[in-house]
């Protein structure tokens, strides 16, 4: 899926993924329309981790119907939440039903660090989905002895298998996700979507053999699969009804097929349609019908994400994991943004890629700001605020996409947000007047030039293959990038003040550009433990776009590295020639897409994306340990509740929160649990 991410560092330490602790799972919350608007938004915090709770603006204008509609569509993907774990790590079902038996059934001394580390550590399962940070995917480390786990397995009589407790402690399995091509990418991930003794190169010749009925339309193999060995030959073991995860994809298809009766058009009916065959299918024929059916379903209220849909998960970029997203349009942001999806030809014709590598004709990118309702899967607890679909080239070129902005997610970023951090790495004041006045409006802004005209532009030559093809490990971080480099090159353009959306385009694309720099050499090294390397795709991609313009701009001191009392600032001197760098970037990351140039995203990506300069690192981490901001910050769902009468009809649907992140989880996994520990 192409996707934003964001944290409090990115945008100008007002939007981030992170909370006060609350260790003890509360009682059921009072009924409640929605949370009072000085109550605050935060719900637990542990260890680099803050959660959070989002408001639904306009829930009590939506009909009854439409309350309906969200309400099944929420069930269907919370049905598949289960997939999500299982996806991640082979382990992760039972490791976490153990975990949650524990949690649930211990009744010694719960005043004693051991158990604060331990609930920390379930915590911090539970918001990776999985043993795995969710965004580091380096292996995450209990602070309690194995001695200690085991005797709370032996006083809870609880089942885990004693080579599966040793991984919470070993070195086996230590990363989700492995992009060091020295390490072996499948070898050095643990994620779930390979069978054993599979090499990259058998998995993409086995891809490559599969031949798309239709060339110029591909079907996306691989996303829907994992890939095994049986009797020494590959094939796939598909997720369907009837195949891998089957018992939860009914589960899901129940509550889609219930929602296929409220929708608000025939449209959406056409196409809740064709996502429920192929669930029941696995065909990716008809996954491709779904989008397309999908992408043009532009009227009504209510919409939403549903599928295997993100590949970042899988380093040959193949499989998507699952996720849901339901969401309520906002009108009147909606209103505000649609200029920019009406702008798109404009932006795609003035932009700086050769002309061969332009689209003549950008069709169909709609645009809106919409209302989560809830989210499951690969998009919870911590969520996307930006997201462009689908992910097919020739669907966006034939057919158009869907480009959306999470308004109240972005809303509870910021009312959680500070400043205190940005302070200690601006420059000087005007870098924090900026800031403060149009940081929050250039992030919005840059969301949006990223999914509507970013991911929308630009055109694959005839005869190239797909990037997951060609670019390999490389093409998530080079398409992250190169949708960037769109929103930066724009985000200086007086366009932007001529269409209304700014009052002074320069103030704001500096704002952004200073907001960019700033974040991609340094503030988002926060992230990282000490000496690592960088390897999501995101970190990645704003690493490599951030070195390279300031490397190429040196020879004009475009923008200059400042050491004042042993602490590091980067101060843009020309705006201007900035811009033109962008541009180039731009042009030159199109190309590399466009022909396909494997060596070329490797040497970009490698050379600037990947290494960390150690010593600002390290300075990095110890100007940012006096600040108690966690660096992630995810969310819980309000709980879509039916009140009935006396006659038992439903008579509306209202909104109620969970006390805690504890509780939340647990009745998660109380009545959305219908896989088994081994699928």
């Amino acid at each position: 899926m192409k996707r934003t991410k964001i944290t409090l560092l990115a945008l100008a330490s007002v939007l981030l993924l992170s909370c006060t602790v609350q260790q003890n799972v509360a009682s059921q919350p009072t009924p409640q329309e929605q949370i009072p608007q000085n109550s605050g938004n935060s719900i637990d915090r542990f260890a680099d981790i803050e959660v959070l709770k989002y408001q639904v603006p306009g829930w009590n204008d939506l009909s009854l119907k439409e309350k309906e509609y969200v309400y099944y569509l929420s069930q269907a993907g919370y049905a598949g939440r289960d997939i999500i774990w299982d996806q991640h790590y082979k382990h992760n079902l039972k490791i976490r039903r153990a975990l949650e038996h524990i949690y649930q059934n211990y009744s010694g001394n719960k005043d004693t660090e051991d158990w604060r580390n331990f609930e920390i550590y379930l915590k911090r399962v539970w918001f990776s989905n999985g043993i795995h940070h969710h965004y580091s995917n380096e292996k995450i480390k209990p602070a309690f002895s194995k001695a200690y786990f085991d005797q709370l397995i032996q006083v809870t009589n609880t089942k885990l298998d004693a080579k599966v407790a040793d991984i919470l402690f070993n070195n086996v399995d230590s990363k989700k996700v492995n992009l060091d091509l020295s390490k072996g990418l499948l070898q050095g991930s643990a994620v779930n979507f390979y069978g054993e003794g599979i090499t990259p190169e058998e998995a993409e010749e086995f891809y490559a053999k599969m031949k798309s009925p239709d060339p110029q339309r591909p079907l996306s193999t691989g996303l829907n699969s994992k890939l095994v060995k049986e009797n020494g030959k590959l094939t796939e073991k598909v997720w369907k009804s009837g195949g891998m995860y089957g018992a939860a994809i009914d589960q899901v298809i129940s509550w889609l097929e219930k929602a296929k009766t409220v929708t608000e058009n025939q449209k959406q009916a056409n196409a809740l349609a064709l996502l429920i065959q192929y669930y029941k299918t696995g065909d990716l024929k008809v996954w491709d019908d779904y989008n397309t059916a999908w992408v043009e379903a532009t009227e009504g209220n209510i919409d939403y994400i549903n599928g295997f849909i993100e590949v970042y998960n899988d380093p040959l970029g193949h499989r998507g994991s699952y996720e849901s997203v339901v969401q309520i349009k906002d009108f009147d942001m909606s209103r505000k943004m649609e200029v920019l999806s009406n702008e798109a030809q404009w932006f795609e014709d003035h932009t700086p890629l050769m002309a061969q590598h332009k689209k003549k004709n950008v069709v169909g990118v709609s645009y809106k700001t919409v209302v989560v309702a809830s989210e499951a899967g690969d998009s919870s607890p911590s969520t996307p605020i930006g997201v462009n679909l689908p992910n097919a080239d020739w669907i966006r070129a034939e057919h158009g996409s869907k480009s959306i902005s999470l308004g109240n997610i972005i809303d509870a970023y910021n009312a959680a947000g500070g400043t205190s951090r940005l302070k200690e790495f601006v420059n000087d004041d005007e870098e924090l007047r900026l800031a403060e006045k149009y940081g929050e409006l250039s992030s919005k802004l840059h969301t949006a030039l990223h999914e509507v005209v970013g991911h929308a532009s630009g055109q694959i030559n005839p005869g190239v293959g797909t990037p997951k093809e060609t670019l390999k490990s490389y093409a998530s971080t080079m398409e992250e990038g190169r949708a960037d480099l769109v929103g930066l090159y724009f985000l200086y353009d007086p366009k932007l003040q001529e269409l209304g959306l700014v009052d002074d385009w320069k103030a704001v694309g500096k704002a952004a550009y200073d907001n960019y720099i700033r974040n991609g050499l340094m503030m988002q090294l926060v992230r990282l433990d000490p000496g690592a390397d960088i390897e999501e795709a995101h970190m990645r991609n704003r690493q490599w776009v951030s070195a390279w313009v300031f490397e190429k701009g040196k020879k004009d001191n475009v923008i200059e590295k400042l050491v004042r009392n042993g602490k590091t600032y980067f101060n843009i001197t020309d705006y201007e020639k900035l811009h033109d760098l962008f541009g180039q970037l731009l042009r030159e990351t199109q190309r590399i897409k466009s022909e396909g140039d494997y060596n070329a995203a490797k040497n970009l990506v490698e050379n600037y994306g990947v290494k960390v300069d150690q010593a600002i690192h390290k300075e990095v981490l110890a100007r940012n340990a006096q600040y108690k901001e966690a660096p992630y910050r995810g969310f819980v769902n309000p709980y879509i509740t039916p009140v009935k009468n006396t006659s038992g009809q439903v008579t509306d649907y209202v909104l109620k929160y969970p006390q805690t992140f504890s509780e939340q989880m647990l009745r998660y996994a109380k009545e959305y649990s219908f896989l088994p520990d081994h699928n």
